[in-house]
């Protein structure tokens, strides 16, 4: 897998946010519009080698656990279905992230994926796809707060830190590096099989 040192990170706090964003390497080979497919389609299973694979399982098979469409229309994935995620960060189960997130973007461009508690927006991780010689441009951005009174005054400093230490923004700017950079190796082909 790729290491985080092949792509530019930060990790910064804004108004108590924490805010995390990544400059990936041009993940080679790879289209925007085979993200954009691929990310309509993480469900189901592929096979390697003659074996049946969990998709969401080979794109990080260290971390990744499970992933499931909680809401929407599983022949049509796009804004507006939910999808369940579940990993934990660097292979540690006191990192363990079990959460259902809201897409509001899905195209060629990117996808976005937010969550509100109590009508208050509290997450969001968007990546946006450029295309790029040989491949794509990926870049990330996850941010966790929120600014209203809630965010304010529970969110941000007392249940963003129970939901999400401190300690698990590098590792999921480790473990985010490792998927995209993953995705060269898979789907490529999955996406020129389905299209078949």
């Amino acid at each position: 897998m790729k290491s985080w040192q092949d792509a530019e990170l930060e990790l910064r706090y804004e108004r108590a946010h924490m805010i995390m964003t990544i400059e990936h390497e041009i993940v080679r080979g790879v289209t925007p519009t085979m993200l954009d497919w691929w990310f309509r389609h993480i469900g189901g299973e592929m096979e390697i080698d003659g074996r049946s694979y969990s998709r969401y399982r080979v794109w990080h098979p260290l971390d990744h656990i499970d992933w499931q469409l909680v809401g929407g229309d599983p022949e049509h994935v796009g804004i507006g279905a939910r999808f369940r995620i579940v990993e934990a960060f660097d292979r540690n189960p006191a990192w363990l992230v079990d959460s259902v997130e809201l897409v509001t973007k899905l195209d060629e461009t990117g996808i976005r994926l937010e969550r509100q508690i109590l009508g208050s927006p509290v997450f969001s991780l968007e990546h946006w796809f450029e295309p790029a010689e040989g491949g794509t441009r990926y870049r990330s951005r996850m941010e966790l707060g929120a600014d209203t009174a809630f965010g304010r005054l529970l969110f941000n400093r007392l249940i963003r830190p129970m939901v999400f230490a401190d300690l698990m923004g590098p590792a999921w700017l480790k473990h985010n590096v490792e998927e995209v950079g993953n995705l060269e190796r898979f789907l490529p082909r999955l996406f020129n099989d389905a299209a078949r």
